[in-house]
């Protein structure tokens, strides 16, 4: 079995109001999750920009754990602790240990391009590094915090609307220009795989197309002779557009 480190931090969202609660404040309809079931989400400032990028998994009818990045735990907390109020929902950190085993049971991720499941608080022998993780979640296309997902980024341009938010549920933060965006408009830019010979990219490396900037790489690795990354590219740009890297 292949299994991988997978860092998370955990938060608690639980009692009588947990699921109304957490229905108002994040992208997904939580309140569809029975027990044991688990669905992507987002927390976002008013103006859709991301908090943080959430799996939301309902332990029992009164109990969710949220999990998140490693960095991100503690200010998620205090995000849903700042505008609880007079709900009847404890929120607290949690500790425990998460890997990702491909191929096995536990809670689903789309993350790294084949069945893989993130699995907690059964320690496995790792057998997939880091950078073969990495490689995966490349070639899928699929973002990750702190390279294509941060404060700056809209859901839509991740890639983000068909797995974490829901439009047919009430209202949450960021709500109104989420939707604003993907009923009368579109993303200006979109995440693409690219491969390409010669030296690895640095972060926020800019690409060209006929000497105009259109994108930017956010994740890059080696595969073999080759390298493989992540960019986002301007929505006009055709696919497979020959993108040259700025000097």
């Amino acid at each position: 079995m292949r299994v991988a480190a997978r860092p998370r931090s955990f938060v608690r969202v639980a009692g009588q109001e947990a699921e109304a609660y957490l229905n108002r404040m994040v992208s997904n309809d939580v309140a569809a999750l029975g027990p044991g079931e688990a669905c992507e989400a987002l927390l976002l400032t008013a103006k859709a920009r991301l908090i943080a990028p959430l799996v939301v998994l309902r332990r029992g009818h009164e109990d969710f754990l949220l999990l998140t990045e490693p960095e991100l735990g503690e200010r998620v907390r205090s995000e849903l602790q700042r505008y609880r109020f007079a709900a009847k929902a404890e929120i607290e950190l949690e500790e425990h240990s998460c890997q990702v085993v491909f191929g096995g049971e536990g809670i689903p991720t789309a993350t790294y391009g084949e069945q893989a499941a993130e699995v907690l608080d059964v320690p496995r022998d790792e057998t997939v590094s880091a950078e073969e993780l990495e490689l995966l979640r490349i070639r899928a296309g699929q973002p990750a915090w702190g390279k294509e997902l941060d404060e700056r980024i809209l859901p839509a341009e991740a890639g983000l609307e068909e797995r974490a938010i829901s439009f047919t549920k009430g209202c949450y933060p960021g709500q109104e220009p989420v939707a604003r965006l993907h009923y009368r408009g579109h993303a200006n830019r979109g995440l693409r795989v690219l491969e390409f010979e010669g030296e690895l990219p640095a972060p926020d490396t800019e690409l060209e197309l006929g000497g105009k900037v259109v994108g930017r790489i956010t994740s890059a690795v080696r595969d073999g002779d080759r390298v493989v990354a992540l960019a986002y590219v301007r929505r006009e740009v055709p696919e497979g557009a020959a993108l040259e890297l700025a000097s």
